[in-house]
């Protein structure tokens, strides 16, 4: 059997080889695993809200159904649908789109890797603010473009400046990808942040902006969330990413968009034509109750997590050799501890924070996401989507277990 495992590899294409895995899915399989041996894990691993969808969505699901929308749905989408996200985005975010220039996806992670697809020719470089997704990079070596990293710096909530992203612009540049609120870090670039970039796009009128915007609905800032695309000197380049996963609690129901140019637009409905097709049919149903109707589930939910991001972040300051930084936004926390790197239990040895994770999932039983893969190798990754009593357990086990390190 090994020898027959050894021999598959060098079928497979040398784009899927080159491909890492995803590292939050990766330990989640982990977590899954150890829990299915009966013991007593908490899951911070995924990205997922724990929240169930809001009734009248649901209802929606259920009607359509009965209505018969059984069959393939238009490749960009329902016009309701089309409509009902442009008219959001009008409302929520000062973009004036209409439905031509919306294409709908099985999920905000199918519009992002569409984009790709769509803009970046072989050697394009495409400029990533880190910490990042951790499918933004891989997304674009499937494209076979260059992915150029610029690190947000800790004492600047992990966000990059003007000046470091317009130092890193060459003539091969063409996308630049970000997400506010962002994962893995929370940090929500503000509206004069987000304004002095659009000033630097200005000034580079060959560069798009990938703007993911997937957790709009979970800010804790006061000002709000603030739309780059609605720069008007830069907007005919901005796609921005959004979709109903985390701000509706519809993950599962994989619905997500682009809002764009018509002929980047275009490009993506031709692109999905021949991969996916049209999306779910029900899913969009119910994801036009979700931008056409009320947002009050939607801000209970935020309210929640503020409160959870505020135990967790108090409780992780009290552990020696932890640097927190104080989310804006998004349901993460994202602790620096490589303090610990080169400390031992007496067995096991910590060399970086993929170690540290795994050694906090055996040890202690917490699954969390070493910041390896979002680009920034001394941070753990943490959700915060999980119940109040689960999140102080959980800190509590990891409090314990690090004791032991010297």
């Amino acid at each position: 059997m090994a020898v027959a495992e050894l021999a598959v590899k060098p079928l497979l294409a040398d784009r899927i080889n080159a491909l890492e895995e995803s590292s939050t899915l990766g330990m989640t399989k982990k977590a899954r695993e150890l829990a299915a041996q009966g013991l007593k894990v908490i899951s911070l691993s995924v990205g997922e809200p724990d929240f169930k969808t809001p009734q009248h969505i649901c209802e929606a699901a259920k009607k359509a159904i009965d209505d018969g929308f059984h069959g393939y749905s238009p490749v960009a989408g329902y016009p309701d649908l089309r409509k009902a996200i442009a008219d959001k985005l009008k409302r929520d975010n000062n973009l004036d789109w209409k439905p031509e220039n919306i294409v709908v996806s099985t999920g905000a992670k199918h519009s992002l890797a569409n984009v790709i697809q769509v803009l970046v020719n072989p050697g394009d470089e495409v400029i990533i603010f880190a910490p990042y997704w951790v499918s933004y990079s891989e997304m674009v070596k499937l494209a076979e473009g260059k992915s150029v990293v610029i690190d947000g710096a800790f004492e600047n909530n992990f966000k990059v400046t003007p000046e470091q992203f317009e130092a890193a612009i060459t003539p091969k540049t063409k996308v630049v990808m970000f997400a506010s609120p962002n994962n893995p870090t929370g940090s929500v670039y503000s509206e004069a942040e987000l304004r002095a970039i659009g000033a630097v796009l200005a000034r580079h009128d060959n560069i798009f902006v990938l703007a993911d915007e997937i957790y709009e609905y979970i800010n804790f800032t006061p000002e709000g969330h603030f739309s780059i695309g609605s720069i008007p000197e830069i907007k005919d380049r901005v796609i921005t990413v959004n979709g109903v996963a985390k701000g509706h609690a519809m993950t599962g129901w994989r619905i997500g968009f682009i809002a764009a140019a018509k002929w980047i637009a275009d490009g993506v409905e031709k692109l999905q034509g021949q991969v996916t097709s049209g999306t779910c049919s029900i899913a969009q149903k119910a994801a036009v109750a979700a931008f056409n109707g009320p947002l009050d589930e939607a801000y209970k939910m935020k309210e929640a997590y503020q409160r959870r991001r505020d135990l967790v972040v108090g409780k992780l300051k009290e552990i020696p050799g932890f640097k927190v930084n104080v989310p804006d936004g998004a349901f993460y926390a994202f602790p620096d501890v490589s303090y610990y790197f080169g400390k031992s239990d007496g067995t096991t040895t910590i060399k970086d924070s993929d170690d540290f994770c795994n050694w906090l999932l055996s040890e202690v039983y917490v699954a969390t996401v070493a910041g390896s893969g979002f680009g920034a190798p001394n941070c753990i990754r943490i959700s915060t989507a999980a119940a109040d009593e689960q999140l102080a357990e959980a800190v509590d086990r990891i409090k314990t277990a690090v004791a032991k390190l010297h």
